[in-house]
């Protein structure tokens, strides 16, 4: 798996305005899936945005700074923004067997890989 961001090509989306972050991300590999852990505290659920297209996986959510009902923001060291990261996938993926959960700030992605594709005999017919 391929780190975009590690490798220079910095998305064009990150010449916004607002601030761009990369999250933190461990990526863990067996046999059968890839497991990816990715810190987002403060991203909002209904933003997250997680595709595979190609072989890049795309991932980005909004990030907003609010106070709990009742009470005012004093101090804020978390930044409103917006999270991305791409990375380009090495094998192939079973896509509809795809999991992502956002809990407690942590995004968690288990990439299930597909299964390869059986050796084939091409015949060759004379031209």
């Amino acid at each position: 798996m391929t780190d975009h961001e590690a490798n220079g090509t910095v998305p064009a989306e990150a010449t916004r305005v607002e601030p761009v972050f990369n999250p933190p991300t461990d990526i863990i590999e067996n046999t059968a899936s890839v497991w990816m852990l990715l810190d987002m505290p403060g991203a909002d659920p209904e933003s997250l945005d997680v595709t595979l297209d190609n072989r890049v996986l795309r991932i980005s959510a909004r990030s907003v700074s609010s106070a709990p009902e009742g009470y005012a923001l004093v101090h804020a060291e978390y930044r409103d923004g917006t999270y991305e990261r791409r990375f380009t996938v090495s094998e192939p993926i079973d896509t509809a067997k795809i999991e992502a959960v956002l809990k407690d700030g942590v995004l968690q992605l288990t990439l299930p890989k597909a299964a390869p594709s059986p050796a084939a005999r091409i015949s060759v017919k004379a031209g």
